[in-house]
């Protein structure tokens, strides 16, 4: 699998056999190869995780084979035309292909998280789905966050997966790394790519810091080669 982060939350994942596009906000797309199904999956609404124009921009490049996996709060005012869309909620599981099965989890913000499973391992793009402690919220608040998002990473808890596209937000202050430190707790992950860090990359560098032992399955480039 070849990883391609394009910008925010966004990742492009090739494969032998299909391209995975996540949560398209805005950013450049590589070149791609037109006879290749491309996947595009957005978690919710939210315009940092879904961006209709991304379907235009697959269409400039000929792209012949595309499919939309859209959370449900996402309105059908803006779906795609002439591209076939399969509408997703929260704790289901979906065949996309004969070679290609969906799970979902229950987002803390909206929508969906998702592990998809392709010939070639398990990948999971959490989307908003986070523990969103926040400093100037009631200490009430924030301990039913966390005890929503262990909820949910719990319904996980022992799977091995293979990438992992994970929230770590700097405006989050001190509790930061709360949400990427459970999930990697609970987790058997290979790599893990943070994201939605609102372009202050240097929190990936902090993390490696205060977390060295997740250094070594932590990534931060624009390409990935992983086998």
């Amino acid at each position: 699998m070849k990883v391609t982060y394009i910008y925010h939350s966004c990742f492009l994942i090739e494969t032998q056999k299909y391209y995975y596009l996540f949560d398209y906000y805005k950013g450049t797309l590589p070149t791609l190869n037109c006879e290749k199904p491309i996947y595009v999956f957005s978690s919710h609404f939210h315009s940092d995780h879904y961006n209709p124009t991304i379907f235009s921009l697959l269409k400039e490049q000929e792209m012949k084979d595309i499919h939309a996996v859209l959370s449900k709060d996402i309105s059908s005012k803006r779906y795609p035309e002439e591209i076939p869309v399969t509408t997703v909620t929260h704790h289901q599981q979906y065949s996309l292909r004969e070679d290609l099965f969906l799970e979902t989890l229950f987002s803390t913000d909206e929508g969906v998280a998702f592990m998809l499973s392709c010939p070639e391992g398990t990948l999971y793009h959490a989307g908003d789905l986070n523990d969103w402690v926040w400093e100037e919220e009631t200490e009430q608040y924030n301990k039913q966050m966390t005890g929503t998002y262990r909820h949910e990473i719990e319904k996980i808890k022992g799977r091995h997966i293979d990438l992992a596209f994970l929230v770590l937000d700097p405006r989050q202050g001190k509790d930061y790394a709360r949400g990427i430190t459970y999930f990697l707790q609970q987790t058997k992950t290979k790599k893990v790519f943070p994201m939605h860090y609102w372009e202050q990359p240097e929190i990936i560098s902090t993390f490696t810091c205060e977390y060295p032992q997740y250094a070594s399955v932590t990534e931060y480039t624009q390409q990935y080669q992983f086998i």
